[in-house]
């Protein structure tokens, strides 16, 4: 079993952990580099809600692994070709989304990425204390794709938050993300909308906080979505938007090659730059990463 000081402390990343390497032992050494210098705490955090959302967290730990290893199959393409296998949204539909198999295993995946994965569980602890606690009070809040449903589970359990909505272009992905928020205990009202954020005719509401998250790289055309998007947020509101720089995905079809283009991309949507950060994958520092062209998680805080 992996040791971690003080685990003890955190039963429910105690037992994920234990779960997790019982189903793959070979992954120990990953996780070992997550946690060397992690903030156990909020992963506990976390993996505690996982735990709350599912009935069978070993399929979901099972299912976590399967992504890793369709990740390696698309990490392989990426290193001959220096581009990323799917370019068009069709093409990501038909292999992909249209697929509820295969798309069940995937959102169990991505679930479990935000505990093992040190970029995706540190854009999560951004967003939860540093992105949220510095909106406005009784800000009203916009989720582009809430997919699992925990960012927009932040907000909503957030006292200060007077209204949070969810819009995504499927209906399947809608009821999904009500299940989770039922699961996680949200009593107040969510509205989840099946909305494309295209259709700038259909909804004139407007939003002090709006996150798009792990979006931008599914479109093929992310500038134009973060138009559309700056139109939808109030004045003096901000925007939190998280893109991935090389990160071959098998639905990923925009690729960002330098944390300068995430940036850049916001800005020229028409965005003035609050503040960037930069979240390497597990096991790399910044320089390191950037130097073999592996995946940085780009979040960017963007304002009106």
């Amino acid at each position: 079993m992996l040791s971690i000081q003080g685990i003890a402390d955190y039963p429910a990343l105690g037992r994920l952990l234990e779960l997790q390497l019982r189903l793959w032992p070979d992954h120990e050494r990953f996780l070992s580099m997550r946690f060397a210098a992690a903030n156990l705490a909020f992963a506990d955090r976390v993996a505690a809600l996982a735990e709350r959302v599912t009935d069978d967290l070993e399929r979901v730990a099972t299912d976590y692994r399967w992504l890793c290893e369709r990740m390696s199959d698309e990490e392989l393409h990426f290193r001959r070709t220096g581009s990323y296998r799917l370019t068009t949204f069709e093409e990501a539909n038909r292999e992909v989304y249209s697929n509820a198999e295969y798309m069940q295993r995937y959102m169990n995946g991505v679930l479990l990425s935000h505990v093992w994965w040190d970029n995706h569980a540190r854009v999560m602890e951004y967003y939860a204390n540093s992105f949220l606690a510095k909106n406005r009070e009784g800000y009203r809040h916009l989720e582009i794709g809430p997919g699992h449903g925990l960012l927009l589970y932040f907000a909503a359990s957030d006292p200060r938050c007077s209204a949070a909505t969810g819009w995504d272009v499927s209906e399947t992905s809608i009821g999904a993300t009500r299940g989770m928020l039922d699961r996680l205990g949200i009593t107040r009202p969510v509205q989840l909308v099946r909305q494309n954020l295209f259709d700038a005719s259909s909804s004139e509401a407007r939003f002090d906080s709006i996150v798009i998250s792990e979006v931008c790289e599914h479109l093929e055309n992310p500038k134009l979505a973060l138009e559309q998007l700056r139109t939808r947020l109030a004045p003096g509101g901000r925007i939190f938007v998280n893109v991935p720089i090389n990160s071959p995905a098998p639905d990923h079809i925009y690729l960002l090659k330098t944390p300068e283009e995430g940036i850049q991309l916001v800005r020229d949507a028409g965005f003035e730059v609050e503040s960037s950060v930069l979240f390497p994958m597990t096991g790399f520092n910044e320089q390191r990463a950037r130097k073999m062209t592996v995946t940085i998680s780009c979040v960017v805080v963007g304002t009106v």
